[in-house]
């Protein structure tokens, strides 16, 4: 363990990415009393926006199930979030405020089905979440993130299963219940998260083009107006349980990887 850390209240954890299921994750660390920075990029692409701590960027600041995400620069807005009891949110797509906080933890939780730009040496611990991290190679630990049986397990060699390519089921449908762009351009929504869509009806358009939905439910998530996209881009998410308190918490699966993420940092720092 680092000499630096009195208790586990002191370990510095790194989460790169603020979208649904990093806000997951970030959210049952910092619930735990750890010091969680979370890094993203200029304008973030999540689709459930009322449960990503990315939508900072955008407004400053989010509060997702009690707690406060704070958009800040550099290190000394990051140590008054932390005083403050918030989650900081750094515009580092490069994460060069590692070098500043010298995390003892980074978490990948980009989800970008391949490695990017992490590095096993990042930290004294690593944790990559979902495909493209090799343990050993890549990272230290590996969640799974695939729904079922192993959702959320620490991998401790190997790598996590493939991906798929297909949407995760809720209510019987895969596919049917995300939204994609017709074309490239911006994207401009029609209705909101939490209305009630209906199977067929246009819930948002590109340059002209419109986006339906092909089942009814709760327009779980939508990207913000305004956004650059490109043809067959992942742009909302239709939940068919039709439970419209489900768009503005954290969902089932989030909240598995974040357990998971728990369980990898107190096998290395409690052990």
């Amino acid at each position: 363990m680092d000499k630096r850390i009195r208790g586990l209240k002191d370990l510095v954890i790194l989460v790169k990415g603020g979208g649904e299921m990093a806000t997951g994750v970030a959210h049952r660390l910092a619930r735990s009393g750890f010091r969680v920075c979370v890094t993203e990029i200029a304008e973030p692409l999540a689709v459930r926006r009322e449960v990503a701590f990315c939508e900072a960027v955008f407004e400053g600041q989010k509060e997702v199930e009690g707690m406060v995400a704070r958009h800040v620069a550099g290190r000394a807005e990051i140590l008054r979030a932390w005083k403050k009891g918030e989650v900081p949110v750094v515009v580092d797509p490069h994460n060069a405020i590692r070098g500043e906080l010298k995390p003892e933890v980074v978490v990948d939780a980009i989800l970008a089905k391949r490695n990017t730009e992490t590095r096993i040496d990042d930290a004294p611990l690593v944790i990559g979440l979902g495909p493209g991290f090799l343990v050993g190679r890549d990272a230290h630990l590996v969640i799974e993130t695939n729904r079922g049986h192993r959702l959320g397990k620490v991998i401790e060699e190997g790598e996590a299963d493939p991906d798929t390519g297909i949407p995760g089921e809720i209510g019987g449908y895969t596919w049917e219940r995300v939204l994609r762009t017709p074309a490239n351009g911006r994207f401009k929504g029609r209705k909101r998260i939490g209305d009630r869509v209906e199977k067929g009806e246009v819930v948002a358009e590109v340059e002209g083009s419109t986006v339906e939905a092909k089942i009814g439910g709760v327009l779980r998530g939508i990207l913000r107006d305004g956004v650059r996209v490109e043809e067959q881009m992942k742009v909302g998410d239709i939940d068919p349980r039709g439970v419209r308190e489900y768009c503005f918490t954290i969902s089932e699966k989030a909240r598995a990887i974040g357990g998971g993420v728990l369980e990898a940092i107190l096998m290395r720092y409690n052990n």
